[in-house]
Protein backbone atom coordinates (compact mmCIF):
# COMPACT_ATOMS: atom_id res chain seq x y z
CA UNK A 1 0.00 0.00 0.00
CA UNK A 2 1.44 3.78 -0.98
CA UNK A 3 1.96 5.76 1.75
CA UNK A 4 2.81 9.67 2.44
CA UNK A 5 4.75 11.27 5.10
CA UNK A 6 5.64 14.65 5.72
CA UNK A 7 8.14 17.02 6.50
CA UNK A 8 7.15 20.58 8.71
CA UNK A 9 9.64 22.92 8.35
CA UNK A 10 9.14 24.60 11.49
CA UNK A 11 12.35 26.11 11.77
CA UNK A 12 11.92 29.91 11.16
CA UNK A 13 12.85 33.07 12.81
CA UNK A 14 9.90 35.14 11.41
CA UNK A 15 11.89 38.67 11.65
CA UNK A 16 9.48 40.34 10.31
CA UNK A 17 6.92 39.31 13.49
CA UNK A 18 9.09 41.42 15.59
CA UNK A 19 8.53 40.86 19.25
CA UNK A 20 6.29 37.91 18.81
CA UNK A 21 9.05 35.70 17.56
CA UNK A 22 11.59 36.86 19.40
CA UNK A 23 11.75 34.45 22.22
CA UNK A 24 10.38 31.24 20.17
CA UNK A 25 10.45 30.30 16.27
CA UNK A 26 7.43 31.73 14.41
CA UNK A 27 5.23 28.56 14.41
CA UNK A 28 4.81 28.35 17.85
CA UNK A 29 3.57 32.08 18.02
CA UNK A 30 0.03 32.27 19.62
CA UNK A 31 -2.59 32.62 17.15
CA UNK A 32 -6.47 32.24 17.65
CA UNK A 33 -6.08 32.47 21.26
CA UNK A 34 -4.70 29.17 22.47
CA UNK A 35 -3.61 27.64 19.39
CA UNK A 36 0.13 28.07 17.80
CA UNK A 37 0.61 28.81 14.05
CA UNK A 38 2.05 25.20 13.37
CA UNK A 39 -1.33 23.86 14.43
CA UNK A 40 -2.95 24.09 11.59
CA UNK A 41 -0.01 22.35 9.31
CA UNK A 42 0.04 19.09 11.98
CA UNK A 43 -4.31 19.18 11.97
CA UNK A 44 -4.48 19.06 8.33
CA UNK A 45 -1.97 16.09 8.11
CA UNK A 46 -4.13 14.35 10.78
CA UNK A 47 -7.28 15.07 8.59
CA UNK A 48 -5.38 13.67 5.67
CA UNK A 49 -4.71 10.18 7.23
CA UNK A 50 -1.07 10.91 7.19
CA UNK A 51 0.50 9.66 10.39
CA UNK A 52 4.01 9.61 9.77
CA UNK A 53 5.24 13.37 10.52
CA UNK A 54 8.73 14.82 10.57
CA UNK A 55 8.91 18.57 11.82
CA UNK A 56 12.33 20.00 11.33
CA UNK A 57 12.81 22.81 14.07
CA UNK A 58 15.83 25.04 14.41
CA UNK A 59 15.53 28.60 15.37
CA UNK A 60 14.37 28.81 19.37
CA UNK A 61 12.91 25.64 19.66
CA UNK A 62 12.30 25.18 23.38
CA UNK A 63 8.45 26.69 22.87
CA UNK A 64 7.43 24.89 19.58
CA UNK A 65 8.83 21.17 21.40
CA UNK A 66 7.24 21.62 24.44
CA UNK A 67 3.82 22.61 23.10
CA UNK A 68 3.94 19.44 20.18
CA UNK A 69 5.47 17.10 23.43
CA UNK A 70 5.25 13.96 22.14
CA UNK A 71 2.06 14.68 19.38
CA UNK A 72 -0.99 13.36 22.12
CA UNK A 73 -3.29 16.58 21.00
CA UNK A 74 -2.92 14.73 17.78
CA UNK A 75 -3.33 11.79 18.06
CA UNK A 76 0.48 11.34 16.84
CA UNK A 77 1.81 9.28 20.05
CA UNK A 78 1.93 6.17 17.73
CA UNK A 79 4.68 2.98 18.36
CA UNK A 80 4.78 3.25 14.37
CA UNK A 81 4.76 6.36 12.29
CA UNK A 82 3.71 9.36 14.54
CA UNK A 83 5.62 12.38 15.12
CA UNK A 84 9.00 13.07 15.51
CA UNK A 85 11.32 16.28 16.19
CA UNK A 86 14.60 16.60 14.68
CA UNK A 87 17.05 19.85 15.39
CA UNK A 88 20.27 20.66 13.22
CA UNK A 89 23.23 18.07 14.74
CA UNK A 90 26.72 17.92 13.89
CA UNK A 91 28.04 14.25 12.62
CA UNK A 92 31.94 13.20 13.30
CA UNK A 93 34.17 15.13 11.00
CA UNK A 94 30.91 17.77 10.31
CA UNK A 95 31.19 21.65 10.42
CA UNK A 96 28.88 22.95 12.52
CA UNK A 97 26.02 25.17 10.81
CA UNK A 98 22.46 25.40 10.73
CA UNK A 99 20.46 24.75 7.58
CA UNK A 100 21.18 27.40 4.73
CA UNK A 101 17.46 27.13 3.31
CA UNK A 102 14.32 25.02 2.93
CA UNK A 103 15.93 22.46 0.81
CA UNK A 104 18.90 22.04 2.92
CA UNK A 105 16.93 21.12 5.61
CA UNK A 106 15.27 18.62 3.84
CA UNK A 107 18.83 16.74 2.59
CA UNK A 108 20.22 16.77 5.99
CA UNK A 109 17.19 14.97 7.33
CA UNK A 110 17.01 12.73 4.21
CA UNK A 111 18.73 9.58 5.97
CA UNK A 112 15.44 9.58 8.60
CA UNK A 113 13.01 10.10 5.13
CA UNK A 114 14.73 7.00 3.92
CA UNK A 115 13.93 4.59 6.59
CA UNK A 116 10.32 5.57 6.10
CA UNK A 117 10.43 2.25 3.47
CA UNK A 118 6.84 2.05 2.78
CA UNK A 119 6.49 5.73 1.82
CA UNK A 120 6.50 6.34 -1.46
CA UNK A 121 5.47 10.27 -1.50
CA UNK A 122 6.91 13.40 0.81
CA UNK A 123 4.78 16.04 1.58
CA UNK A 124 7.02 19.16 2.48
CA UNK A 125 5.45 21.55 4.44
CA UNK A 126 5.24 25.34 5.55
CA UNK A 127 5.14 25.42 9.67
CA UNK A 128 3.99 28.95 9.77
CA UNK A 129 0.82 29.51 7.38
CA UNK A 130 -2.87 29.32 8.89
CA UNK A 131 -4.97 27.32 6.60
CA UNK A 132 -7.23 24.19 5.81
CA UNK A 133 -6.40 22.07 3.37
CA UNK A 134 -6.94 18.36 2.69
CA UNK A 135 -3.46 16.97 1.07
CA UNK A 136 -5.68 13.61 0.27
CA UNK A 137 -6.97 15.04 -3.74
CA UNK A 138 -3.37 16.91 -3.72
CA UNK A 139 -1.06 14.25 -3.34
CA UNK A 140 -3.66 11.60 -5.45
CA UNK A 141 -3.07 14.48 -8.30
CA UNK A 142 0.55 14.56 -8.25
CA UNK A 143 0.20 10.36 -8.71
CA UNK A 144 -2.53 10.83 -11.57
CA UNK A 145 0.05 12.63 -13.56
CA UNK A 146 2.92 10.76 -12.84
CA UNK A 147 4.77 14.29 -11.19
CA UNK A 148 7.96 14.35 -10.14
CA UNK A 149 6.49 17.35 -7.86
CA UNK A 150 3.33 19.26 -7.02
CA UNK A 151 2.88 22.91 -6.14
CA UNK A 152 -0.19 23.67 -4.09
CA UNK A 153 -1.23 27.37 -5.52
CA UNK A 154 -3.04 29.74 -5.76
CA UNK A 155 -3.92 33.58 -6.43
CA UNK A 156 -2.68 35.94 -3.99
CA UNK A 157 -3.12 40.17 -4.02
CA UNK A 158 -0.49 41.52 -6.79
CA UNK A 159 0.38 43.59 -3.79
CA UNK A 160 2.03 40.51 -1.87
CA UNK A 161 2.94 38.62 -4.85
CA UNK A 162 6.77 39.29 -4.51
CA UNK A 163 6.98 37.89 -1.12
CA UNK A 164 6.47 34.64 -3.21
CA UNK A 165 7.15 32.07 -5.56
CA UNK A 166 5.38 33.27 -9.08
CA UNK A 167 4.66 31.18 -11.81
CA UNK A 168 2.67 30.15 -15.31
CA UNK A 169 0.81 26.90 -15.87
CA UNK A 170 -0.08 25.56 -19.36
CA UNK A 171 -3.34 23.65 -19.80
CA UNK A 172 -2.81 20.53 -18.15
CA UNK A 173 -1.30 22.49 -15.00
CA UNK A 174 2.42 21.55 -15.82
CA UNK A 175 4.56 24.26 -14.70
CA UNK A 176 5.83 26.31 -17.47
CA UNK A 177 7.02 29.03 -16.07
CA UNK A 178 9.31 30.33 -12.42
CA UNK A 179 9.94 33.49 -10.74
CA UNK A 180 11.00 33.52 -7.05
CA UNK A 181 10.50 36.34 -5.03
CA UNK A 182 10.22 38.72 -8.31
CA UNK A 183 10.20 42.56 -8.21
CA UNK A 184 7.87 42.73 -10.56
CA UNK A 185 5.55 39.77 -10.60
CA UNK A 186 4.16 38.75 -14.07
CA UNK A 187 0.96 37.63 -12.31
CA UNK A 188 -0.63 36.44 -9.25
CA UNK A 189 -0.46 32.86 -9.13
CA UNK A 190 1.45 32.00 -6.42
CA UNK A 191 3.01 29.06 -5.09
CA UNK A 192 2.22 28.38 -1.36
CA UNK A 193 5.08 26.49 0.03
CA UNK A 194 3.48 23.20 -0.15
CA UNK A 195 4.96 20.61 -1.97
CA UNK A 196 4.54 17.09 -2.76
CA UNK A 197 7.76 15.25 -3.60
CA UNK A 198 7.80 11.18 -4.84
CA UNK A 199 11.08 10.00 -2.90
CA UNK A 200 13.38 9.05 -5.54
CA UNK A 201 13.62 12.69 -6.66
CA UNK A 202 14.18 14.15 -3.42
CA UNK A 203 17.30 11.87 -3.78
CA UNK A 204 17.85 12.95 -7.44
CA UNK A 205 17.55 16.96 -7.03
CA UNK A 206 18.37 17.47 -3.61
CA UNK A 207 22.18 19.02 -3.61
CA UNK A 208 24.80 20.77 -1.66
CA UNK A 209 24.57 23.92 -3.73
CA UNK A 210 20.85 24.03 -3.91
CA UNK A 211 19.52 24.90 -0.64
CA UNK A 212 16.40 26.78 -1.41
CA UNK A 213 13.19 24.60 -2.78
CA UNK A 214 12.23 27.94 -4.89
CA UNK A 215 15.60 29.47 -5.27
CA UNK A 216 17.50 26.62 -6.44
CA UNK A 217 15.55 23.33 -6.62
CA UNK A 218 12.32 23.85 -8.58
CA UNK A 219 14.44 26.19 -11.74
CA UNK A 220 16.89 23.01 -11.42
CA UNK A 221 13.97 20.58 -12.01
CA UNK A 222 12.27 23.05 -14.39
CA UNK A 223 15.70 23.13 -17.03
CA UNK A 224 15.94 19.47 -16.21
CA UNK A 225 12.93 19.22 -17.85
CA UNK A 226 11.64 16.94 -14.76
CA UNK A 227 7.61 16.69 -14.82
CA UNK A 228 6.72 19.56 -12.32
CA UNK A 229 3.15 20.38 -11.72
CA UNK A 230 0.72 22.84 -9.94
CA UNK A 231 -2.24 22.08 -7.95
CA UNK A 232 -4.53 24.92 -8.13
CA UNK A 233 -6.14 25.64 -4.52
CA UNK A 234 -9.12 27.68 -3.94
CA UNK A 235 -9.51 27.10 0.25
CA UNK A 236 -8.47 29.60 3.00
CA UNK A 237 -4.96 29.95 3.40
CA UNK A 238 -2.83 33.06 4.75
CA UNK A 239 0.55 33.75 5.13
CA UNK A 240 0.97 35.47 9.08
CA UNK A 241 4.67 36.86 8.42
CA UNK A 242 3.77 40.25 9.03
CA UNK A 243 2.09 41.93 12.01
CA UNK A 244 -0.55 43.36 9.83
CA UNK A 245 -1.52 40.14 8.25
CA UNK A 246 -1.09 38.72 11.54
CA UNK A 247 -3.16 40.80 13.20
CA UNK A 248 -6.02 40.75 10.53
CA UNK A 249 -5.85 36.66 10.15
CA UNK A 250 -6.47 36.99 13.90
CA UNK A 251 -9.34 39.80 13.69
CA UNK A 252 -11.21 37.93 11.02
CA UNK A 253 -11.49 35.31 13.62
CA UNK A 254 -14.42 37.71 15.47
CA UNK A 255 -16.71 37.74 11.84
CA UNK A 256 -20.21 35.83 12.62
CA UNK A 257 -19.03 33.71 9.81
CA UNK A 258 -15.65 33.44 9.72
CA UNK A 259 -13.76 31.93 6.47
CA UNK A 260 -11.67 29.87 8.91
Amino acid sequence: MKRTMAVILAGGEGERLSILSSVRAKPAVPFGGKYRIIDFALSNCVNSEIDDVLVLTQYNPRSLNDHIGLGRPWDLDRNRGGIKLLQPYVSRGGVAEWYRGTADAVLQNLNVIEMQHDADTVVVLAGDHVYKMDYGPFVAAHRRKRADVTIAVRRVPLADASRMGILALDESDRVVEWQEKPAHPKSDLASMGVYVFSKRVLRRWLSDDRTDFGAHVIPAMLAGEARVFGYQFDGYWQDVGTIQSYWEANMALLADRPDL
